[in-house]
């Protein structure tokens, strides 16, 4: 009989315990991004630009019908930033024209030709800041953007997206956002105009990682 309930108490203990640590233990927290949308966490310095996280996408009017969308992404560029000097911060960001990207084949290599990019010309767009105006956590980037050769002044409204370390790099990055309109007859790309809108709504990516 002794036995007959040593073996019982045994085996009632072998499945309360591991219900009663399971239960005591927490369980740990869901792991979170390493980024966040804290201005505390940029460091002053020099960055390069992410070119496989920064992109701009441009929309316009076709026809009246439809909006028409495509991307460059960023070929280089740098940002100086000083959290204390916000105001002298300075950017530059090269697109390679070649790379454009479009839903279609046909419409992308229509692009390139001479009445529009003239790739085999004219390779790279570029951005170049002048002044930085911030409110917070937002700016106000003027610049000078060039197209097929044509320089014009454009101004981008920026905002702070979030910093932190990339995990795969160990490298702190920081990333921002923004918007910009321009006319696309001031950079010589004025083909089927007014059929095609002439305005161009610029959707902005832009991320960096320090240097050093």
């Amino acid at each position: 009989m002794l036995s007959t309930r040593l073996i019982l108490a045994a085996a009632t203990l072998s499945i309360v315990v591991p219900v009663i640590a399971q239960t005591s233990t927490p369980a740990p927290a869901p792991a979170g991004p390493p980024g966040a949308p804290d201005a505390s966490r940029v460091v002053a310095g020099s960055y390069k630009v992410d070119v496989n996280h920064t992109q701009v996408v441009w929309t316009l009017d076709h026809l009246g019908i439809t909006p028409l969308t495509g991307a460059f992404g960023a070929s280089s560029g740098t940002l100086e930033i000083d959290p204390s000097k916000l105001s002298a911060a300075k950017v530059n960001v090269t697109f390679n024209i070649a790379d454009i990207a479009t839903t279609s084949k046909g419409f992308t290599e229509h692009l390139l030709k001479a009445d529009l990019f003239d790739v085999a010309k004219f390779t790279n767009a570029s951005f170049t800041s002048t002044a930085v105006v911030t409110n917070g956590t937002s700016a106000r980037v003027s610049g000078n953007l060039t197209i097929k050769g044509i320089t014009k002044p454009v101004t981008l409204d920026m905002k702070f997206y979030g910093a932190g370390a990339n995990p795969l790099s160990k490298k702190l990055q920081v990333g921002f956002s923004g918007t910009a309109t321009i006319q696309r007859s001031d950079f010589g790309l004025g083909y089927s105009v007014p059929r095609v809108g002439d305005a161009v709504m610029l959707s902005l990516v832009g991320a960096f990682e320090k240097i050093g």
